[in-house]
C-alpha cells in the first residue's frame, strides 16, 4: 500500500502544471533591480563601506558604479565578458573605495560563471580564487601582521571563496542529476526495447505453433480429402481416408484448444503449448500412409526413456512438418524416419524422394523457419535440402543442452 501510495503521489505530482520558467532576460532583470534597490538603500543610510570610517567620494559616484554593475548582470551568463566587466567595476571600485553592493553584487557573477560557465572556466576561477586568498594572507602577514591577515582572509572567504565553492557544489549536483536522467531514459529506452523483443518473440512462438498445428492438419486434410474425391469406385479405401480426415480435424481441434487454453492462462512456460510428443508420432505415420505416402519408421526411441520436455515437443514438430511437406511436395513417395539416441543427442531425420517435385523451400519457407527455430530454441541445430535423389531434413538436439 506504500508503494502504491507514492506512486499515485508521483502521478499527482507529474499531473500538475509546472510553472512558467521566466525568460533569461526577465530574470537578469529582477536581480539586477534587487541588486539596485539593496545597494541604493546602504548607501543612502551610509552603511556601505567595508574600509574607513568616511567616504571621501560623492553619493552619485557610488550610484553611477552600482548602475554599472546592476547593466553588466544582464550578461552575467555570458561567460566571460560579464565576469570581466564586473572584475573591472571591482578593480575600480577598490581604487575609489571598497563598497559592500558592489562586493555583493560581484559575489552572484562569481557563481553563475562557475555554475553556467565552462568546466575550463570553472577550474580556472576555484584556481585563482584559491591563490588570490594564499596571496592576501601572505601580504597582510607581511604587512600589517596575522590579525589583519586573517579580517582579510574572512574577506576573501566571504566574497570570492563561498560563491566560487557554492556554484561549483550546484553543478556537480546537476551534472549528477542529468546523468541519472540521462541512465534513466536510457533504461526506460532499453527497456522499452525488452518488450518489444519480448512481444517479438511471443508473436513468433504464436505463429510457429499456428502453423505447426494448423498447417499440418489441414494440409493433410485436404490431400487426404482429394485422394477420397478420387476414390469414389473404392468406397472401402475413400472410407479409411475419410477415417483419417477425421482424425485430423479432432487432433487439430484438441490442439488448438490446448494452445488457446495456454495463452489463455498465467503460465509462463516457454514452449508447451499442446500435448504432443513423440511417443505419438505413429498417427502422424498414420495419416501420412491415408494420404498415399509409403513410410517406414527406423527409431530406437521409445516410451522408456525420458526425453525432456522442451526437446520431445520439438522433434514431434520437426517430424510432423517434414512429413506434411513431404506430402505436400513429393505424394506417394518412399518417406524414411529415423530416430536415435547417442551421446546425449536426439538425432532425428526425414527423408523422401523428390520425384522432380520442387523443394519445400519453394512455397514460402515458413515450415523450415518454424523447425530451424525449434531445434535453436532447445540449442540444437537443423539442416534441411537436397542430399542425392532425396530431400532430406537432419535435425541434433542436445537431451542437456542450453537453450539458444
Amino acid at each position: 500500500m506504500c508503494c502504491h501510495g507514492r506512486v499515485r503521489l508521483r502521478d499527482l505530482r507529474s499531473a500538475l502544471p509546472r510553472p512558467r520558467e521566466l525568460p533569461l532576460w526577465q530574470q537578469n532583470g529582477l536581480v539586477a533591480l534587487a541588486v539596485f534597490a539593496g545597494g541604493a538603500m546602504l548607501y543612502l543610510i551610509d552603511v556601505h563601506r567595508l574600509q574607513g570610517n568616511s567616504d571621501p567620494y560623492p553619493i552619485w559616484v557610488r550610484f553611477a558604479e552600482l548602475g554599472a554593475m546592476c547593466l553588466a548582470l544582464f550578461l552575467r551568463r555570458t561567460v566571460p565578458w560579464g565576469l570581466l566587466i564586473a572584475t573591472g567595476i571591482v578593480g575600480f571600485d577598490v581604487v575609489v573605495d571598497l563598497s559592500l553592493p558592489i562586493a555583493v553584487a560581484y559575489t552572484d557573477f562569481l557563481y553563475t560563471a562557475v555554475l553556467h560557465g565552462s568546466r575550463r572556466t570553472a577550474r580556472v576561477l576555484v584556481g585563482l580564487t584559491a591563490a588570490a586568498t594564499l596571496a592576501v594572507l601572505f601580504v597582510f602577514v607581511a604587512i600589517a601582521g596575522w590579525r589583519a591577515a586573517a579580517f582579510g582572509v574572512f574577506g576573501m572567504l566571504s566574497f570570492l571563496l563561498v560563491p566560487v565553492w557554492w556554484g561549483a557544489n550546484v553543478r556537480q549536483q546537476s551534472d549528477i542529476a542529468a546523468t541519472e536522467r540521462a541512465n534513466a531514459e536510457q533504461l526506460a529506452t532499453i527497456a522499452a526495447l525488452d518488450r518489444k523483443a519480448a512481444v517479438a518473440a511471443e508473436r513468433a512462438r504464436m505463429a510457429r505453433d499456428l502453423h505447426d498445428v494448423v498447417a499440418g492438419h489441414l494440409s493433410a486434410i485436404a490431400i487426404q480429402s482429394e485422394a477420397a474425391l478420387s476414390m469414389a469406385d473404392d468406397p472401402k479405401t475413400a472410407q479409411t481416408v475419410l477415417v483419417a480426415v477425421r482424425e485430423n480435424s479432432v487432433h487439430a481441434l484438441e490442439e488448438m484448444r490446448a494452445m488457446i487454453g495456454l495463452l489463455r492462462s498465467e503460465s509462463t512456460d516457454d514452449e508447451v503449448t499442446a500435448p504432443a510428443r513423440l511417443a505419438e508420432l505413429s498417427r502422424l505415420v498414420e495419416s501420412a500412409r491415408a494420404a498415399g505416402m509409403t513410410v517406414t519408421v527406423d527409431s530406437t526411441v521409445n516410451e522408456e526413456l525420458a526425453l525432456p520436455t522442451a526437446v520431445d515437443l520439438t522433434a514431434y514438430r520437426i517430424a510432423q512438418e517434414a512429413l506434411t511437406n513431404a506430402v505436400k511436395h513429393a505424394p506417394g513417395s518412399q518417406t524414411t524416419v529415423r530416430l536415435r539416441v547417442a551421446d546425449g543427442t536426439l538425432t532425428v531425420e526425414i527423408g523422401n524422394e523428390l520425384l522432380g517435385a520442387p523443394s519445400p523451400s519453394g512455397s514460402g519457407g515458413h515450415g523450415l523457419l518454424s523447425m530451424r527455430e525449434r531445434a535453436h530454441a532447445v540449442g540444437g541445430t537443423l539442416r534441411a535440402g537436397p542430399s542425392g535423389p532425396r530431400w532430406l531434413v537432419h535435425a541434433e538436439l542436445p537431451l542437456a543442452g542450453e537453450p539458444s
